[in-house]
C-alpha cells in the first residue's frame, strides 16, 4: 500500500502540466507557472519541464501535498478527457499557425525583387 493518495490516469504518459490541472493539485492557469518557477517535485526532484512525461508510479509533490500516479486505462473521467482534448486542439492550432507563417516567409524570401532586376537592366 502506498503512503500517498493515488490519482488514476487513463492515458500514459501524460504531460506534467495536464496532470496538475486534472488532479486539482494546483488551480487553473497556475500549473505552467509553478513548474517553470521550480515549485513542483517529480519523484522528490525539482522539475522545470512543463511537458515532462509522467507515468505510473511517479510521485508528484507541491506545497506539502503529494499524489502517486496510477494507470487505469478503462477509467476515463469527463474532466480528464476534456482537458486532454482541449490541450491537443490548442497545440494543433499553434502548429498550423507556425507552419503557415513558415510558408509565407519562405514564399516572400524565394520571390526575387522586381525592382532590383529593373535597376540592374537599366544600368547595363
Amino acid at each position: 500500500m502506498s503512503e500517498h493518495p493515488i490519482f488514476d490516469i487513463c492515458v500514459e504518459p501524460i504531460e506534467l502540466y495536464k496532470l496538475l490541472k486534472i488532479s486539482n493539485l494546483v488551480g487553473d492557469g497556475e500549473a505552467k507557472t509553478l513548474i517553470s518557477e521550480g515549485k513542483i517535485l517529480v519523484n522528490k526532484k525539482v522539475e522545470v519541464q512543463k511537458r515532462k512525461k509522467i507515468r505510473r508510479g511517479d510521485v508528484i509533490g507541491f506545497d506539502g501535498k503529494t499524489i502517486e500516479v496510477a494507470y487505469t486505462p478503462t477509467k476515463k473521467s469527463a474532466e480528464f478527457i476534456s482537458t486532454v482534448v482541449s490541450a491537443n486542439n490548442k497545440s494543433k492550432i499553434k502548429k498550423r499557425a507556425k507552419s503557415k507563417a513558415r510558408v509565407a516567409a519562405s514564399e516572400t524570401a524565394s520571390k526575387p525583387s522586381t525592382e532590383r532586376s529593373k535597376r540592374k537592366s537599366e544600368s547595363v
